[in-house]
Parts: C-alpha cells; structure tokens; sequence
C-alpha cells in the first residue's frame, strides 16, 4: 500500500507536497521487488513502444499509380532520342518511385509480464530517490488556468524539473491547465510507460486522485 512521509497527526489537514513512499502488506498495495532496471527487457519494451508509435502514413506512388498515360511517349527508332515505353518510369520526372516507402501499420507486443517487472522497477527507484510527490492542490475557477498551474510548479520548486503529471480521464481541467507549460508531461493512469517514467525528474499525482494512483501501482505486481 501506498503511505506519506508526515509527522502530523491524522486529524490534521494534509500539506501540500508530500513524497510517497512503499511499504510492504502482505501483497496488498506496490511492493518493489527490485529497483534495479534489467537493461535488456527495459530495452525491449521501450524499442516496442517508439515502433507502436511510429505513424506509418509516409507513402509515395509507384508508376502504376501515377495519373500518366502509359502510351509510348514517341516511336523507338528514328526520332534520335533515347528509347522511352513510358512517361511513368521513374527515371522521368513525375514518374513514379521505385520501391519507395507505402503507408502501413505495423504493431508489435512484449509480454504482460516483463511490461509490469519493468515498470515496477522503474517505480521503484523513482520512490527510492523520493521523486514521486502527492499534491493537494485544486482549483478555485472552473476554467483552465495555466497561469494557476504554472504558479504552482514555482511553489513546490517543479518548475525547472520535468515533471510526470498523472491525471485521471475525466480530470479535463487539469489536463487543460499544464498542457501548454513546457516541462510537464500529462499521462492517463491507464497510460503510463517506460519510456515517460525513465524521462521525468519528478512524477506528480494529486490527493483527489491516490485511490486510481494505487489501483494502477497494484496492478504491477
């Protein structure tokens, strides 16, 4: 389970800023197995990710898809120009492309597994070196504020850190809010990685969102 570092009492009002940190409940909650990241399975997952992410929309056209007539252009002997069979061949402009690069999507996977093991143990040290942070922190207006946000990550001295912000789905004014400011990075619960978590200075979680932050940690294990 996940607890915060305070030594005020559990009647007070909790302070903004606390660092989480894990304890071991008979496998209730996060348990880090081992902070130590296997450079091979992180590897791995991360090479997965960036081929998933690759668009796969580039795409040229070949000389059967060009809009050319494939008439011969003139006859093959007698005009002293060198023999042509069509005004698509690639070695004429506006022909098409020779093996060129055709739109497509490609998807690849890595066991359930080893993405959990590694995300556990990229979690791991990121609480061992006390860089994930609870705040309890809203908003006053019902409107994105950035001015608001950007306020905040001064106060707390995130402001020169690249900061992993988790939100929740539905958390619109939050994600609004710090989508422009240029050291954060905004992450569904159910869309955190490897390749964020081993980007970021500072992972940040709001108090109204701990019970989603747990269910995702626990889900690691």
């Amino acid at each position: 389970m996940i607890e915060q570092k305070t030594n005020k009492k559990a009647s007070e009002k909790p302070t903004v800023g606390k660092d989480l940190t894990v304890i071991s409940a008979d496998g209730a909650g996060f348990v880090a197995h081992e902070c130590e990241v296997n450079p091979a399975k992180f590897s791995q997952y991360v090479r997965t990710l960036l081929f998933n992410w690759r668009q796969g929309t580039v795409g040229v056209k070949g000389r059967s898809d060009v809009n050319l007539s494939n008439k011969k252009p003139w006859k093959q002997k007698g005009t002293g120009n060198a023999r042509a069979g069509s005004a698509r061949s690639p070695i004429w402009r506006g022909g098409g492309v020779t093996f060129g690069p055709q739109a497509r999507v490609r998807k690849l996977s890595v066991p359930k597994a080893l993405r959990k093991r590694v995300l556990s143990q990229l979690f791991g040290q990121l609480l061992d070196n006390n860089c994930v942070t609870s705040l309890d922190w809203k908003f006053d207006s019902e409107i994105p504020k950035t001015a608001l946000a950007n306020r905040m990550l001064k106060e707390q001295n995130l402001y020169n850190s690249k900061v992993l912000l988790l939100v929740s789905n539905g958390d619109i004014l939050m994600q609004r809010s710090f989508a422009n400011l240029a050291n954060v990075r905004i992450v569904l619960f159910d869309q955190v990685n490897a390749f964020d978590l081993a980007h970021t200075e500072k992972v940040v979680v709001f108090e109204k969102d701990m019970d989603a932050f747990k269910e995702m940690v626990a889900r690691w294990n």
